[in-house]
């Protein structure tokens, strides 16, 4: 993995752990020689990551669209600041340029984002690692519904494994580096539907 993109807040969060993590992921991201590909701002989670990745010498690349750079939120010492027209081509622009993708806690876009990837990898549309960072056990109810998604057939038990999920950013990267993409079937018919056609 040359480029991780990683998605987190805008705002800082209620807990301290939060920003420290952020710091803790920049860190680790530059002992593995790996840049960072993120949203561009120089506020909230988003800028605290860029910060300690450019603080260690390492390099990042900010995705931003033009209407957010005009709100004065663009980091302005990037090693590379990418413009896009709206936020799709965000993140359009973000899965291009990423070996794989980290979701650290956030709000909406955040969510939207990881999910986004989630939906690709689900329909093979790339084979790249999806990480959770989940400190303080931020994304344990997402975890649980994603669970109940698939207890309820809605999608294969086999695509949890998706997901790499650690609260420790070494192990995080550890387990993406580990990762093989799982070729499992999207679709599935239900028992009952099974039954009545016997």
């Amino acid at each position: 993995m040359k480029n991780i993109a990683v998605y987190c807040g805008s705002n800082l969060g209620n807990s301290k752990s939060y920003f420290l993590a952020a710091q803790a992921m920049g860190t680790a991201l530059v002992k593995r020689n790996i840049g960072l590909v993120y949203g561009g701002g120089k506020i909230g989670m988003m800028g605290t990551i860029a910060d300690a990745v450019l603080a260690a010498g390492g390099c990042v690349t900010g995705v931003i669209p033009t209407f957010l750079r005009e709100k004065e939120v663009a980091h302005r010492g990037l090693t590379e600041l990418v413009e896009t027209t709206d936020m799709t081509g965000r993140k359009n622009k973000m899965i291009e340029l990423a070996d794989g993708f980290i979701a650290m806690p956030g709000g909406i876009g955040t969510y939207e984002e990881l999910f986004e990837v989630l939906s690709h990898a689900q329909l093979k549309l790339h084979r790249k690692p999806i990480g959770l960072m989940n400190i303080e056990g931020f994304f344990d109810p997402l975890i649980a519904m994603l669970q109940h998604t698939a207890d309820q057939g809605f999608m294969l038990q086999v695509n949890m494994q998706i997901l790499c999920v650690a609260a420790d950013p070494a192990e995080l990267l550890q387990k993406m580096a580990d990762y093989h993409f799982i070729d499992a079937p999207k679709w599935s018919e239900p028992a009952w539907k099974r039954a009545e056609a016997v």
